[in-house]
């Protein structure tokens, strides 16, 4: 046997394919080698930015004695968990019933037919070492205690997946909702934002939640930290203060350190969140934000055909070409120096080049304590004439930047991440009405459907050098219809409303699960694992159920689809006692639950005129209102029979009932609002 991933298309994995390890790749040829020599199968899975991958690589894959030791004992399989979440999701379930915590590397071992009964992150060599040998030696000598154990690891696997049948029908109120946020305040830091302690993530559907939220709610203390942490993690370090884009966590309370690598579906998810921001707080710094993420998309992460790659590695060369962690974004003082001249004082104090900015090894990592206008204010200047000083430095220090060997790319584009970054750009578009958003967006929604369907119009989940593979997932259909829906409402055009339709329709043929009354992660159509995910808790990224019972919400309401609409609230109702215990892992559900507690209404614009009209609309920020609009007759059911020639109509309905059309946009706003009280 032989290291084989020299054969795959998978960054991550072709980092590991010089390892003297005997890597194998998933699939069932692995499977079956493993049952015919009755081996125990090694699962190690990591992604390409993945600082802690690189280290374990480092210190036991590439070193021949672990190999040995691991090539003796174990078919050993390298998984990317972004190609393969269902590989990932089913064995990090295991991981955390096992250890209570999670994270990658992951490394499990599984009995042949991949029931797991080990699991580990991160271990140095000699524990590694270590524990496999001790493995090994289990597996030969006490079988039937490694085969009940895995049995058990297997039926709890199967339980975590499983939803108890909620005690009542009643969908959540506003008693679930307060009690949740309640609960959730206690761990709200109203000094720094985000979650008390460290290390800290973003989590942006947590944020969009609260935007909805604190709209429909008066609740001060939560608005608060809303925009506290909305300042503060753009002020901070992990916010590239050059070159724009978040990083995907800090590692420290106040925002300043961040672990470097860069993730799509971070800068996808938070280019959403401030633009709905902008939208209600009309903050010009939000804006920034904004066009920041975009360059970085743009600059970083953008393919020739219009994709969107997935990440860049915390890692790069340093000065010594010696591969460091952040060494691409971190400046000691003697090079600001010499690139800023007599301009570093005031850098200094833009930027936190002190005490307060300083990482490790004399380097040092950007961040604000203010915004520019109050240093502005302070230094008495006037602050077009500041913006302009730091616009100039900061470009300077970026073109320096640009010689730096850059940190690693893994370029493979994946179905879900890039419809994320579709409907981050078109909310932008939304938000500003900057044509460069939606241009950006059309170019890659072009490429999603030039290649990432496949004949039968199934999706396919992974893009590299030419190549598309893997069969789609559930976070590939349900993000791909948000976006769908979402180009509709940027008035691109009705046929991406019927292409949201139709995939959803597709999506409840393949992936929809009478037992548990939700959608199953992978298509029925697909191979098994040990267990079929369920995704329902709302993390980093959301849940693809939650965004899915969204989309049938939307649908629903636009296309008068009662079925539709009656699935999103049973699903809904399935989660709420979660929702109320565990509100901050299910606030894409909290959101959803908010469409159907506070006055929720349809505008529908009919008219010559419509889609400027729709298009002015979205400049508010609207959370309960769906839009639809025509310029000529329609028959999607909210439209039809409402367009006349010659006048601009708006009908303002709730569940499909609407007032006497007026003909101005002020008083349709002026509807919503006085029936919103």
């Amino acid at each position: 046997m032989t290291n084989e991933l020299h054969t795959s298309n998978s960054p991550y994995l072709l980092q590991h394919a010089g390892n003297p390890v005997h890597w194998q790749v998933w699939n069932d040829e692995t499977l079956q080698k493993a049952k015919a020599l009755n081996k125990p199968i090694l699962i190690s899975v990591g992604y390409a930015a993945c600082h802690w991958c690189h280290v374990m690589e480092k210190e036991c894959f590439e070193d021949p004695a672990v190999a040995q030791v691991m090539n003796e004992n174990f078919i050993n399989i390298k998984v990317d968990r972004e190609e393969r979440p269902d590989i990932d999701q089913v064995y990090m379930s295991a991981l955390q019933i096992m250890t209570n915590s999670g994270g990658w590397p992951m490394n499990i071992v599984a009995l042949p037919d991949g029931r797991p009964f080990w699991g580990a992150t991160y271990l140095k060599k000699e524990q590694w070492v270590s524990v496999l040998k001790q493995l090994g030696e289990l597996y030969q000598n006490e079988r039937d205690k490694v085969e009940d154990y895995a049995s058990r690891l297997t039926e709890g696997i199967g339980v975590l997946n499983s939803l108890n049948p909620p005690a009542d029908s009643d969908l959540p109120g506003k008693d679930l909702l307060h009690t949740a946020v309640q609960h959730w305040k206690q761990y709200m830091d109203q000094e720094y934002g985000g979650r008390k302690g460290a290390p800290k993530f973003m989590m942006p559907v947590n944020l969009n939640f609260m935007l909805a939220y604190t709209h429909l709610e008066k609740d001060e203390f939560t608005e608060s930290h809303l925009e506290t942490t909305l300042k503060k993690i753009a002020h901070g370090g992990v916010y590239d203060q050059l070159g724009g884009g978040f990083a995907r966590y800090s590692t420290d309370n106040r925002w300043h350190i961040p672990h470097f690598e860069m993730m799509l579906y971070d800068n996808a998810q938070l280019l959403s969140v401030y633009a709905l921001a902008y939208k209600k707080y009309k903050d010009p710094e939000y804006l920034s934000v904004i066009d920041g993420i975009h360059s970085f998309i743009s600059r970083e992460l953008t393919g020739p055909k219009g994709e969107f790659y997935s990440s860049l590695d915390a890692d790069s060369l340093n000065e010594k070409g010696v591969q460091e962690e952040g060494a691409f974004y971190t400046w000691t003082e003697k090079e600001l120096e010499e690139l800023l001249g007599e301009d570093l004082e005031i850098f200094r104090t833009v930027f936190n080049i002190n005490a307060k900015g300083y990482w490790e090894n004399g380097r040092y990592v950007l961040f604000r304590s203010s915004d520019f206008g109050s240093i502005a204010a302070d230094k008495g200047m006037d602050s077009t004439e500041f913006d302009e000083l730091v616009k100039s430095m900061t470009g300077k220090l970026l073109s320096a930047r640009s010689n730096r060997p850059h940190p690693g790319l893994d370029d493979k584009c994946l179905t879900s991440w890039n419809a994320m970054a579709i409907t981050g750009l078109v909310n932008a578009f939304l938000a500003t009405g900057e044509n460069k958003y939606l241009e950006t967006a059309l170019r890659n929604i072009t490429f999603l459907e030039q290649h990432m369907f496949s004949n039968d119009n199934s999706l396919l989940h992974s893009f590299r050098k030419g190549k598309a593979a893997i069969s789609g997932f559930l976070e590939d259909y349900c993000f791909l219809i948000e976006a769908y829906i979402l180009l509709y409402q940027a008035g691109c055009g009705e046929n991406y409303l019927i292409r949201a339709r139709d995939l959803c329709n597709y999506t409840l043929d393949n992936f929809f699960n009478e037992k548990h009354k939700m959608f199953g992660f992978t298509s029925k159509n697909e191979p098994g694992l040990i267990n079929t995910p369920v995704e329902k808790s709302d993390n980093v990224i959301p849940a693809s159920n939650s965004v899915m019972a969204h989309n049938l919400h939307t649908l629903g309401t636009i296309f008068g689809n009662t079925a539709y609409l009656n699935l999103s609230e049973a699903m809904l109702v399935r989660m709420k006692d979660d929702m109320r215990s565990y509100g901050y892992s299910h606030a894409n559900w909290l959101h959803l639950a908010l469409k159907f507690t506070y006055p929720a209404f349809e505008i529908a614009i009919t008219g010559s005129n419509a889609m400027q009209h729709t298009l002015e609309i979205q400049k508010t920020y609207l959370p309960n209102v769906v839009v639809a609009h025509a310029e000529i007759p329609s028959n999607i059911p909210l439209l039809n029979g409402r367009f006349q020639n010659g006048k601009e109509l708006f009908y303002v309905c709730r569940d499909q009932r609407c007032d006497l059309p007026v003909s101005d946009l002020s008083s349709c706003l002026k509807q919503v609002t006085n029936s919103s009280k």
